[in-house]
């Protein structure tokens, strides 16, 4: 009897003191709009957020929404349009929402919104299939050269960070980037039959999506695109390698579009404290994602200059305005 009463007491005590927790929480009650399906890259970065934020208790608790498409634009025009001043609505977005705003002339533009915070970057790896003859980044740039409309790249979505890079990569190899052959696949899973069947010469995606087929060597890393080497991942920065390109795929969050001075600062200083936590930096190297955090002024200015560069990017490749 008296190891139940012991265990109630304890029990209590755990329940007093994850309730206190909660209620001392600098966040209440929030929602994030993930505006892609279930267990793509916007996805996972908000439903980080929810982990990260609920078990530091930063916040009381966290709801993900899936919103998904036409990259992102869907989501983001529902929650411009419907969060209005309410500071517990976020908005999760990218690289690839901006590419989409400009490739569909997109009427909500993420001025409509206030950037919060960038948060990740993932370095996206320049691949080809083990067999290739392709043995580095110069050979594929030769390759380019040599014959770019015979240069098939596989990647997602058109317009998306990936289609971005193989433009980029076919400029540094002295080729018009509007001929880029670049074939845009619905999953990584139909890229890789691709890259596997010898349909594609290269290939281009998040490292990560590639890592499995890296590691058992049906996949060749030429480089990544990230500025720097990242610990874990053998295949070197283009930069490293004589190739002045770089583009991160980067993730951030977004506030409500009246959201008050007040609510901004309190949910600035809630992610700055949730990105120097040990729970997120853990979290970083087990997904794989380098720390890419910028506070909410300098995300702006990062957003503006971003916006400008990938509107070039798309234009050389037909793509702005379409």
């Amino acid at each position: 009897m008296f190891a139940k009463l012991i265990g109630c007491g304890v029990a209590a005590l755990c329940l007093s003191m994850s309730n206190a927790v909660a209620q001392d929480a600098k966040l209440g009650e929030l929602s994030i709009i993930a505006p892609a399906g279930a267990g793509g890259g916007w996805d996972s970065a908000a439903r980080a957020i929810q982990q990260v934020m609920t078990e530091t208790g930063i916040a009381r608790s966290i709801q993900v929404l899936n919103v998904p498409g036409a990259g992102g634009t869907v989501g983001l025009a529902q929650f411009a349009t419907g969060a209005g001043s309410d500071a517990n609505q976020l908005l999760v977005g990218g690289i690839t929402m901006v590419g989409a705003i400009i490739s569909n002339n997109a009427p909500v533009k993420l001025d409509a919104v206030k950037p919060l915070a960038r948060l990740t970057g993932d370095p996206l790896a320049v691949v080809v299939p083990a067999s290739s003859d392709i043995k580095t980044i110069d050979d594929l740039l030769g390759k380019i050269k040599s014959d770019v409309a015979g240069t098939v790249w596989a990647g997602g979505s058109a317009g998306g960070a990936d289609h971005m890079l193989a433009a980029l990569l076919t400029e540094a190899a002295g080729e018009d980037p509007s001929k880029v052959n670049y074939v845009a696949f619905s999953g990584g899973g139909e890229a890789l039959a691709a890259m596997l069947g010898g349909q594609v010469v290269a290939g281009i995606s998040g490292y990560g999506e590639w890592q499995g087929q890296i590691e058992s060597g049906d996949l060749r890393a030429l480089a990544i695109s990230y500025p720097e080497p990242i610990e874990g991942i053998d295949a070197q920065p283009l930069k490293a390698q004589g190739v002045d390109v770089e583009l991160v795929n980067w993730r951030g969050i977004f506030a409500a579009p009246q959201v008050s001075d007040e609510d901004m600062a309190k949910l600035t200083a809630a992610f700055d404290e949730m990105v120097k936590s040990d729970k997120w930096q853990e979290l970083l190297k087990a997904r794989g994602w380098a720390d890419y955090y910028l506070p909410a002024d300098e995300f702006a200015s990062f957003l503006t200059e971003e916006t400008q560069r990938i509107e070039g990017i798309l234009t050389s490749v037909g793509l702005a305005g379409k």
